[in-house]
């Protein structure tokens, strides 16, 4: 008995804990928020194959974008995903941090 206890306390813990994840991802910097772009558009921006290079865009053009893939007025597979998580502050966070960083 003692031990299906325990097991319910420690399965309630780490249902609790789970629960400051979603705020902490929305209290996160622009510069963690940029850490997946690189992974398709290369690091600096600079895309090394197919993907689009952001590497020199300006601050509106990136948000401008963004904020297209996530109302679903610019087609895409993979960044209409990432878009849509993001609110028009964290876009224009993103946007300012690759303009001002990735040149």
């Amino acid at each position: 008995m003692k031990s299906a206890s325990a097991a319910a306390v420690a399965l309630a813990i780490a249902g609790l804990s789970g629960l400051a994840a979603p705020a902490a991802a929305q209290n996160a910097s622009a510069q963690l928020l940029t850490v997946s772009c690189s992974g398709c558009h290369g690091p600096g921006g600079r895309s090394p194959g197919a993907m689009p290079s952001i590497y020199g865009r300006t601050a509106p053009a990136i948000a401008d974008a963004l904020r297209d893939f996530r109302d679903g007025k610019r087609p895409s597979t993979v960044m209409v995903r990432f878009a849509k998580g993001y609110t028009d502050a964290e876009i224009e966070a993103v946007a300012a941090e690759i303009a001002a960083n990735w040149k």
